[in-house]
């Protein structure tokens, strides 16, 4: 039941129930990229097509430098993790990250595929100074991309990577690579996913198990092919896996959490209870109902959000989301007692505002989702171990689970450009986006902002009855194609 909390307990959240219509215009702090720029991190990493600028064997050597002088403080030996997926191009990226950490006398430890939340987890766990995964994530298998840990699990600061990029882009690592007995060695590590395994399981209640639930997984042909069947299994599910057989080409290749249509197809086709679908490094995850039904982040937040809320284990009562989430978050979780606080799009913000206040749950619409009770950063065999749970103790099935929030219709357009300019200096955008503005009348709100990891605008539409969307997203679409190019 929901919690008697006073509302007064609570600054005000974002927006009340009677929506006041706000074009919010979203703007990467750093200046557009180009090949001539130095500005190679995007929002998650550095990103692009695989042996194209700035994903390049040369620019991965730089980096692995640039990573070893920054992370090697003293004298003493250094290491650093190197993990990927299980993209083609990951054996080029992988081979010139060594190269470059070993020349500058630190020593790289190999895993090989695993998902990045468990490359963070092995940095922690050996010790090491640094970790990176070799990952696009949900992008497909002819991009690629390099993504940082700290030695405690989490992302790079900004001024730290503003500082790599500046290595790189100088001459200052010329001047102190490694030589003779001081060059740095390459080991593998042939028990990373073993120690993965048994620290995800530590995430679902000691003693407890999964006997009895049949589980669908789509693993996207990416990093979680092994281990999230291996931890299910070990759980006492009944697991059929699919999508489970990379081989450097296939991966996000329709399927995995950025097309959740094959997992409803799966679970209907094998009567599964649950669905879980994740992305190519398994940070996050889509999850079907019995009945075939998609199960987005926002609707995980809800269900994880009201849980802890109802065990009075949900910290200063506060969840974290992103201003994509939609509105009917905000209504579930205050509905239970609780507020939602809304961070830029980008894990690493939600993780970056729950850290600063203390939150421990947190995410995105998209399926990234963390709980920082058990991990750094998004996982999601761990945000699945969640649900799963709440679904044993509970007795519900997860098509009820999720009627505890009530989404608002949302129009969703990602528009490829050629150009990125300022969206404030292109006036038929913004004529376009103030005409919604008044057409929405104070019932809903527009989002417009640039991709931090692909060459694409990001439109959100969102209103209380969902009515004309279509035609608002199809007119601001079409002025961004004048001006901007698609």
């Amino acid at each position: 039941m929901p919690q008697s909390i006073p509302r007064d307990t609570f600054p005000e959240p974002w927006y009340k129930l009677g929506f006041r219509t706000t074009p919010v215009i979203m703007h990467d702090k750093r200046p557009a990229k180009s090949r001539s720029s130095p500005n190679l991190f995007g929002t998650d990493g550095v990103r692009g097509t695989a042996n194209i600028h700035p994903m390049t064997a040369e620019i991965a050597l730089r980096l692995g430098q640039a990573a070893a002088h920054v992370f090697r403080r003293d004298e003493s030996r250094h290491k650093i993790v190197i993990g990927k997926d299980t993209r083609l191009s990951g054996y080029m990226i992988e081979n010139a990250l060594v190269a470059g950490i070993t020349s500058m006398g630190v020593d790289a430890l190999l895993i090989g595929p695993l998902p990045t939340p468990g490359v963070a987890y092995i940095t922690r766990s050996l010790r090491a100074d640094a970790g990176i995964v070799i990952t696009a994530s949900h992008n497909p298998f002819e991009d690629n991309g390099i993504k940082f840990f700290r030695n405690d699990g989490y992302k790079l600061d900004d001024d730290v990577e503003r500082r790599i990029e500046d290595l790189v882009s100088g001459t200052e690592l010329d001047r102190c690579r490694a030589t003779a007995q001081d060059v740095g060695k390459a080991f593998r590590i042939d028990d990373a996913l073993g120690r993965y395994v048994e620290f995800v399981k530590k995430a679902f209640p000691a003693g407890a198990e999964l006997e009895g639930m049949t589980i669908a997984i789509d693993a996207a042909n990416g990093a979680a092919y092994k281990a999230t069947p291996c931890v299910l299994r070990e759980l006492g599910a009944k697991i059929h896996v699919f999508n489970n057989t990379p081989n450097g080409l296939n991966i996000n290749f329709g399927c995995g959490s950025t097309h959740p249509e094959e997992i409803s197809r799966r679970v209907k086709e094998t009567g599964a209870d649950i669905g879980i679908a994740h992305d190519g490094d398994a940070d996050r995850l889509m999850l079907c109902d019995e009945a075939g039904n998609i199960v987005d982040g926002d609707e995980v937040l809800a269900i994880a959000g009201t849980d802890c809320l109802a065990r009075n284990q949900l910290r200063h009562n506060t969840l974290v989301a992103t201003i994509m989430s939609n509105m009917g978050l905000d209504e579930c979780i205050g509905q239970w007692g609780g507020r939602v606080v809304r961070a830029k799009v980008g894990d690493r913000y939600v993780i970056d505002e729950m850290r600063r206040h203390g939150y421990n749950v947190g995410g995105e619409q998209s399926g990234h989702i963390i709980f920082a009770d058990y991990t750094t950063t998004g996982d999601g065999i761990i945000s699945a171990l969640q649900v799963l749970r709440t679904m044993i103790e509970t007795g519900k099935p997860l098509g009820e689970l999720r009627r505890v929030m009530h989404r608002y219709p949302q129009k969703q357009v990602n528009i490829i450009v050629r150009n990125r300019k300022p969206l404030e200096d292109l006036p038929r955008v913004q004529a376009a986006l103030r005409d919604a503005e008044t057409r929405l009348a104070g019932a809903g709100r527009v989002l417009l902002r640039y991709s931090g990891t692909e060459p694409k605008i990001r439109l959100l539409l969102e209103s209380r009855n969902g009515s004309g969307l279509d035609t608002l997203a199809d007119r601001i679409a079409s002025a961004i194609d004048e001006e901007l190019g698609t």
